[in-house]
């Protein structure tokens, strides 16, 4: 018979492995033992661990001392916990569905939703209590044991005083015992963002007029020298022979020439100042907030391509809910974000062919730094001023080529526009 000796490094190498595996086996272990106590842990409540040293303490001092008061003192602490403890036991398995009615209102007014808990096991689950955050704060219910197969609906309602996105969720289902000394949370549900848009106006005509360009939309203008072909007509003294259509002056035997439609720039800024300095007080800044809010969506429904800017990063505004959306998340910025001037400077950087560009900023804003941010827009573009002045007259003034208006209250907005339109 023939044995095969292994070599000596071959037995380490396989020792090794063995080693690594193991060391690997207690260190998965270790990891589930650690997440499962500070799982326990977390279901501990302040009072629970002060009752849990008071009881240790007594203790300690039995012990030694031989002091049956303290004895009895520990034994009762240590019942009590572990009567309370009893109460995490059990199943809080509920299906839980939470509807808004609407996920978008206008600030003051009241979004009302509902909370829906199932029960889909073959087991009834015992009373717990239901945690919905909304925003910085959150509302409680208690609900009732739940037989198999039944359901308990909570209707709410969310005061919506302040304009802004409110986070409602996610759902926690709470597990605790009367005495408040142990406690089990468990979430059932992904939070819902409900946008409390500002409030805005509607108002009659164009907001501020189209100007020509080489992209934008037809209107119902004609022009000899244009991008959207409308017609051929014959030739007049005066055309460009460069838009002479020869193949149908060939056909015709009559020298015909292409007409095009006037197209219209649409390309329209909104360039809201956030900067707390621009403002005397919050309110002022919400309504330069509805201003722009008003703004945009009057040049939204003239078809007109509509970017909303704020110092640091552009806003969605594609669409009147995309607009309100962005306002609704809006907030003041740090003092090193820089005011109306630097966001001027952002615009035409970003965006130099801007046709009609709208700067909203408060009353704190000098004459100077308006003349600062009016000179710094893009050449040509048609530039209007919103001064937002809580309880001011509205007025019209220029500053070098723009137009200033003052407004006082967000149902002046279109009398102080109709003075620069006239």
């Amino acid at each position: 018979m023939t044995t095969t000796a292994q070599a000596p490094g071959s037995d380490r190498a396989a020792g090794s492995d063995r080693e690594a595996g193991w060391r690997d086996i207690a260190a998965l272990l270790l990891a589930r033992a650690g997440a499962r106590l500070r799982l326990m842990a977390g279901a501990v409540r302040p009072l629970a661990w002060v009752l849990a040293a008071i009881a240790l303490g007594c203790l300690l001092l039995a012990l030694p001392l031989g002091w049956v008061e303290f004895a009895v003192i520990a034994i009762v602490i240590a019942i009590v916990l572990a009567l309370c403890a009893l109460f995490l036991i059990g199943r809080t398995a509920y299906d839980v569905r939470l509807d808004l009615a609407r996920t978008r209102v206008v600030v003051g007014e009241r979004a009302v939703g509902a909370l829906t808990l199932a029960n889909r096991s073959s087991r009834a689950i015992l009373p717990s209590r239901v945690v919905l955050p909304v925003g910085g704060g959150r509302g409680e219910f208690g609900i009732k044991r739940l037989a198999p197969g039944e359901e308990a609906e909570e209707l709410f309602a969310i005061p919506t005083h302040r304009r802004g996105v409110v986070s409602v969720g996610p759902v926690s289902v709470v597990r605790g015992d009367p005495l408040g000394l142990f406690e089990r949370a468990h979430r059932r549900d992904d939070p819902i963002d409900l946008f409390v848009h500002p409030r805005t106006i509607m108002f009659d005509g164009q907001s501020l007029g189209f100007l020509r360009d080489l992209e934008g939309l037809p209107a119902s203008d004609l022009s000899r020298d244009d991008v959207s072909f409308h017609a051929l007509n014959e030739y007049q003294p005066g055309d460009d022979l460069r838009r002479v259509h020869w193949r149908s002056s060939a056909r015709t035997g009559v020298l015909m020439v292409r007409q095009y439609e006037e197209t219209r720039r649409s390309h329209f800024v909104i360039g809201l100042s956030r900067s707390a300095g621009d403002y005397t007080e919050p309110d002022e800044f919400e309504l330069a907030i509805s201003l722009a809010g008003s703004v945009g969506l009057r040049a939204l429904r003239d078809s007109q391509h509509v970017e909303l800017r704020v110092q640091g990063r552009a806003l969605p505004s594609g669409t009147g809910k995309q607009l309100l959306d962005s306002l609704a998340g809006v907030d003041e910025s740090r003092p090193k974000d820089g005011g109306l001037a630097a966001l001027a400077g952002t615009v035409a950087a970003h965006m130099p062919l801007s046709s009609v560009v709208v700067l909203v900023c408060g009353a704190r804003t000098s004459t100077e730094e308006l003349r600062t941010a009016c000179a710094r827009l893009p050449f040509g573009s048609r530039v209007l001023a919103i001064v937002a002045q809580i309880g001011a007259t509205p007025s019209l003034r220029r500053i070098s080529d723009a137009d200033v208006i003052t407004v006082g209250t967000l149902e002046q907005l279109p009398l102080a526009l109709g003075k620069v339109l006239a």
